[in-house]
């Protein structure tokens, strides 16, 4: 009798621990966003590796901008994940290799409840870029050498997620051939406002099950030292596969704008997979 009842206690903690495994994981998909972070982070000891891509409509030519940026991220443990990302772009009319970049973010307050939780996290990004600064907007991810850093704040909320952040941005000059333009303001304040609902399954069974998501995200810049910005909304919508594998597709469409962009529309498509506890 004592070893059957062991087994059945044993059986109800595997049962519990799995329930709460399945809500975890569907509570966290729709915070995936696809050009913002959430304040969550990847789990601790994992890894993830994304190949995210933009295509994206030139304004004062027939041409596309396309940027490659492969990246590797690495959650130290649950309040600390690094980043490394690579960029490569066809702006010389062929692929190169501009620079790269780094990000790290530290989560220092969280709240959970069953179907809810919320994260308040502090994160900064320093990147470097060898190619030729041809816009007002600053964008260290991908476009100009300088540093980035700022708070996020997010609430789930059963199926739906809201997040937004607000940063400090500064560019420096693109060595070794292209010093910062002082006739651009070189610094910036950037915010962004996403939303995220899990749409399907209705009902969630299995971490198999193919998740769906839709989002739209806000994001914004105004320059500090004279006042341009923009605007832009990101619809997106991102599929998850055996909770491990992701795909997203967006489009990116400037709704205002002070500013001059030399290619503010266009569309991404980013791959992502994860590998959980690599180290034992």
């Amino acid at each position: 009798m004592k070893i059957i009842f062991t087994l059945k206690q044993f059986n109800m903690s595997y049962l519990r621990f799995a329930v709460l495994f399945l809500i975890s994981a569907q509570m966290q998909a729709q915070e995936l966003f696809v050009v913002t972070d959430p304040a969550s982070n990847i789990p601790a000891n994992s890894l993830s590796v994304r190949l995210s891509q933009s295509l994206f409509e030139e304004q004062f030519s027939q041409e596309y901008n396309y940027h490659l940026m492969p990246e590797v991220t690495y959650g130290l443990n649950k309040n600390l994940m690094v980043r490394a990302t690579a960029f490569v772009s066809n702006r010389n009319s062929q692929l190169v290799t501009e620079g790269g970049g780094f990000y790290a973010k530290y989560r220092f307050f969280s709240t959970d409840d069953l179907n809810s939780h919320f994260r308040l996290a502090a994160f900064g990004r320093y990147s470097f870029n060898n190619a030729d600064i041809h816009q007002d907007q600053i964008e260290i991810m991908g476009h100009n050498t300088g540093f980035e850093t700022g708070l996020v704040a997010t609430k789930l909320i059963k199926k739906v997620a809201i997040s937004s952040s607000v940063s400090f941005e500064k560019a420096f000059d693109n060595k070794p051939n292209y010093p910062f333009p002082s006739e651009l303001g070189n610094n910036a304040t950037n915010y962004t406002l996403s939303f995220g609902k899990l749409m399907y399954p209705k009902k969630y069974t299995s971490f198999k099950q193919t998740n769906i998501n839709l989002m739209v995200e806000f994001v914004g810049q105004t320059i500090n030292e004279n006042g341009k910005s923009y605007l832009d909304v990101v619809p997106a919508i991102q599929f998850i596969f055996n909770s491990q594998a992701r795909l997203d597709l967006a489009y990116r469409r400037e709704i205002m704008s002070s500013m001059m962009r030399t290619a503010p529309n266009g569309i991404y498509l980013n791959l992502e997979y994860n590998f959980f506890n690599i180290i034992k």
